[in-house]
């Protein structure tokens, strides 16, 4: 099995703040959540752990799984937003507006990493863990994780992308004989 979790908040995700690269660690509300999402996780044997570079999925990696050593992947990293890191989410200029309106059919504008391009990098990493046996926990964020969800459900047609996943939301997808499932969301 494969569990997907977003990491915790962070003091961006407090100000309403397009985060994307920007490296903030977890605050205490993100901690905790981590915390809880390991309760969750508490019978769960992993047998592998990957992590996004930023420190918030490593902080929550470490807290979500704390038995296993995450391995850093660069390709779990989040979307970059590039000039628009740090936008107010409240204000956010005409461009994203737009561009947040309709993912599916609008391109980010530019400066910004496509989401075709989120969808291809986190998907070749799915496509090398494919045959790993075992549970393999991925800490990540949420565009990265709308990006997997993507992949994983070819005909979603980008529902996930307009889709809210909180901090610490977890996924599952089966992967049996080479096969992927269809991700569900743990409760």
């Amino acid at each position: 099995m494969i569990y997907m979790i977003r990491h915790g908040q962070t003091e961006m995700n407090n100000r309403r703040a397009l985060q994307g690269r920007s490296d903030y660690p977890l605050d205490d509300t993100g901690v905790a959540q981590a915390l809880a999402a390991a309760e969750k996780l508490k019978d769960i044997r992993f047998d592998r752990v990957f992590t996004s570079p930023l420190k918030r999925a490593v902080q929550t990696a470490k807290l979500a799984a704390p038995s296993v050593e995450p391995v850093i992947e660069d390709r779990l990293i989040e979307m970059d937003y590039g000039p628009y890191e740090g936008t107010d989410l409240t204000r956010l200029p005409p461009e994203i507006l737009t561009f947040f309106s309709d993912f599916v059919h609008n391109p980010a504008p530019e400066g910004m990493e496509q989401l075709s391009a989120v969808v291809e990098r986190v998907g070749s990493f799915l496509e090398e863990i494919r045959d790993l046996e075992g549970n393999t926990l991925l800490s990540v964020h949420a565009i990265s994780m709308k990006g997997m969800l993507e992949y994983l459900t070819p005909g979603s047609n980008g529902v996930y992308w307009s889709k809210n996943i909180g901090n610490c939301a977890v996924y599952i997808v089966q992967n049996q004989g080479g096969k992927f499932g269809v991700p569900v969301e743990m409760r």
